[in-house]
């Protein structure tokens, strides 16, 4: 179990690890997006580490996965836990060769390697005492199922990746970084992202609703940030906003709710992608199907009346998994 400390020290720095300490039951994960200028090419990369035991089994395993947006493809490469390193006070993860922090990323598995850099600062979710970073004050709560964090919402890159002997450049494309910690996934919940919006080229979006599990209870919680030139936009539980509506088919997530923000409606379409691991509570385990194709469209009408976006968001991820039964069912807090 984590230390008060630790946990202090946590929440001023969700961008780092949360592990230290932590023996069992336990998972970390960041999600690096990598984007090159032209949207030809699309990769995510999830490097992390997973404590936990499946009977008197014990299941640690560190790991980097990738994600193949182009192509849907998808691989989950496995490490000794002994393998990973990472800074509890920044972002700096290695697993194995390769290495995920502030300044870039660089790589060396099976088909792909190289280096990435960050052309410009990390842009992160905002984090002060009284919301520290997305979760606001819930990240207060120390015996969340799963805990969130945006480490930058967008930023330029330049370097190559070889990517089965062929040179794909990055040089002017954008990046994407956000992370998860807990012990487990949400049993049901959409996330949706797109820093690649038609006609707002600092615009940047990152939603989720999911079941979360309270007291001996639950509910329906959501978190939604509309990053411009002109600041942070926020729709969630813990300011006030409310749902209008969610609906999810074989085809698409429709999302509307209002807030002090003003009126965000998010419509999504559900393309095919490659299947990821994620944790539950005694492993990682193979169940997760993630996009990198997704069109989202985007239209905010702000408190005023005034339409300030309303436009499609491209090169987007997408999740849409587990009882979205319910999910849909059960009541937003």
């Amino acid at each position: 179990m984590r230390s008060p400390v630790a946990f202090a020290r946590g929440l001023r720095h969700p961008e780092a690890f949360h592990g230290h300490g932590v023996r069992g039951g336990f998972f970390e994960g960041w999600y690096v997006k990598v984007v090159d200028a032209g949207q030809d090419a699309r990769w995510a990369f999830i490097p992390g580490v997973f404590r936990g035991r499946d009977g008197d089994a014990v299941t640690d395993e560190a790991f980097v996965q990738v994600l193949d947006g182009t192509t849907g493809r998808s691989w989950y490469h496995r490490y000794d836990t002994s393998q990973f390193h990472a800074s509890d006070d920044r972002f700096d993860v290695r697993v194995g060769p390769n290495r995920f922090h502030s300044r870039g990323l660089s790589v060396d598995l099976p088909g792909i390697r190289g280096e990435i850099k960050y052309a410009a600062p990390l842009d992160g979710w905002p984090v002060t005492l009284r919301r520290p970073g997305i979760m606001g004050w819930y990240a207060w709560v120390p015996l969340m199922e799963c805990y969130h964090g945006v480490v930058s919402f967008g930023h330029s890159l330049l370097g190559s990746l070889d990517v089965d002997g062929r040179a794909v450049d990055f040089d002017g494309g954008r990046g994407y970084v956000e992370k998860d910690w807990g012990r487990a996934f949400p049993s049901g919940y959409v996330w949706m992202h797109s820093n690649h919006i038609e006609g707002h080229p600092d615009a940047s979006l990152v939603a989720s609703v999911a079941i979360i599990p309270w007291l001996r209870s639950s509910f329906r919680g959501f978190i939604v940030g509309l990053r411009t030139a002109e600041g942070l936009q926020v729709w969630a539980t813990y300011n006030g906003t409310r749902e209008r509506h969610l609906r999810i088919d074989e085809t698409s997530v429709r999302w509307s709710m209002e807030g002090p923000a003003g009126v965000l409606e998010l419509e999504a379409e559900r393309i095919r992608g490659g299947l990821l691991h994620a944790p539950v509570r005694t492993r990682m385990h193979e169940r997760v199907e993630e996009t990198l194709d997704a069109r989202i469209r985007v239209r905010w009408v702000d408190a005023s009346g005034r339409v300030r976006i309303d436009s499609v968001g491209t090169s987007g991820g997408l999740e849409v998994h587990g009882d979205l039964n319910r999910l849909l069912a059960i009541g937003a807090r």
